[in-house]
């Protein structure tokens, strides 16, 4: 049995390696050039990245990871040691199998508790119609998650934003959290420029990131305008697992209720640049629709705090179309509602805009990037009387800060 470790040290090695082979993700700013890593034979199976960790509740936890061969795929797990076994969810009948990016959702889990865990996958040589050739079978190492607390009377979460295909950037703005806890982490949209393989997906994202964190804490994905472009943008969801399996989504954490909106393109559909294969006005008019039903719910109204996480600004971000759009529709229904706070990036220049009665009646706060000295990390911790806000810029001086009282 093979067992596969990347740790931080190890993709750091890997990119020196790369560099070797004359193919470097750069650190500065990537090229379009994606060749495969081969680190191992042609044929032999290999993880491709080590776990990543989706959307986790009280109950339940998501977990993906990729192989470079199609395989059938589970996941060991328990209190102590992983001794539990757990497949893919079947999806019409049959279980999934013969795939190569493996997705497999935990439940029946306790809330608050810490489980350890690890993946394994199998190997299909050949998947005849009645008899399956299986390869070798291989395993990573364990690593650990912990489950929603709904009990639990505080958040903390981190926010990365317009990255644009520069992975060493997260190191550095992961170190300004310091030894701070974190309950999960959240892409504010444009990790890369635009999308062109898998290959670029691992490099570029899921590798820095699960040598820092992704393997034992959970992030969620608000797709930015960059994310929407590409030979692989249709591909790109198959890789992250937000709740609903949507770009838009809400949840509640601790005394915090999230909205997630997805901004889309920031262009009219009908721009040359878009050859006519987007139609992103009629999926906001239709996410419009969902958030007007969303702000009635309950978990919406009695939730201490009010949180959108979104790309594009809907003010302080220009007069192009996407802005104009998503303000048309949704900041009438945000300044109704009362939300507490909007937090977005797109305009690669920082700023934390207070409340106006004029425009927005809630804080506004954007964060930067993606050059070094524009690039930002946003912390946010709420408990049941007060949110904190906190905006660090890559120097580490402070460059936001909003603080919020419960007004419910």
């Amino acid at each position: 049995m093979d067992t596969y470790k990347l740790g931080r040290k190890s993709f750091l090695r890997k990119i020196a390696a790369a560099g070797a082979m004359g193919f470097v993700p750069s650190l500065l700013k990537a090229e379009p050039n994606h060749e495969v890593i081969k680190s191992e034979e042609e044929g032999v199976i290999h993880f491709l990245c080590p776990p990543y960790l989706q959307y986790s509740t009280d109950n339940s936890v998501v977990i993906k990871w990729i192989t470079n061969q199609p395989a059938s795929s589970w996941v060991e797990y328990g209190e102590s040691k992983p001794d539990q076994k757990v497949l893919p969810a079947a999806d019409l009948g049959l279980i999934a199998a013969n795939d190569r990016v493996h997705e497999v959702t935990i439940t029946g889990l306790k809330p608050g508790k810490r489980y350890a865990y690890k993946v394994s996958s199998r190997q299909i040589v050949d998947f005849k119609p009645y008899q399956m050739t299986w390869g070798e079978t291989i395993s990573s190492e364990i690593f650990y998650f912990t489950t929603v607390n709904p009990k639990v009377r505080e958040v903390s979460w981190l926010v990365f934003n317009d990255i644009h295909d520069r992975p060493a950037s997260f190191d550095p703005l992961f170190e300004l959290n310091g030894k701070d806890p974190f309950d999960f982490v959240f892409l504010n949209g444009d990790m890369f420029d635009y999308q062109t393989d898998e290959q670029q997906i691992i490099d570029h994202l899921v590798s820095p990131i699960t040598s820092l964190f992704a393997s034992e804490k959970p992030f969620m994905y608000a797709r930015g305008n960059h994310e929407t472009r590409g030979k692989y943008a249709r591909q790109f969801p198959s890789y992250f697992s937000n709740p609903g399996n949507q770009y838009y989504f809400s949840f509640t954490h601790g005394p915090v209720h999230v909205i997630v909106l997805d901004t889309g393109e920031d262009k009219e559909d009908d721009h040359k640049e878009y050859s006519q294969l987007v139609a992103f006005d009629q999926y906001r008019e239709k996410q419009a629709f969902w958030l007007e039903n969303e702000l009635k719910t309950q978990e919406f109204l009695n939730a201490p705090f009010r949180v959108v996480m979104m790309h594009i600004p809907v003010f302080h971000s220009g007069e192009g179309h996407g802005t104009l759009h998503c303000r048309q529709l949704f900041n009438p229904l945000f300044n109704k509602a009362g939300i507490d706070l909007m937090i977005c990036g797109h305009t690669h220049r920082y700023g934390v805009h207070q409340a106006d009665p004029a425009t927005h009646n809630y804080p506004l706060v954007i964060g930067g990037g993606p050059q070094a000295g524009t690039r930002t990390l946003i912390k946010v911790k709420a408990e049941r009387k007060n949110l904190v806000l906190q905006m660090i810029s890559d120097n580490g001086n402070e460059v936001g800060r909003v603080r919020i009282d419960s007004k419910r």
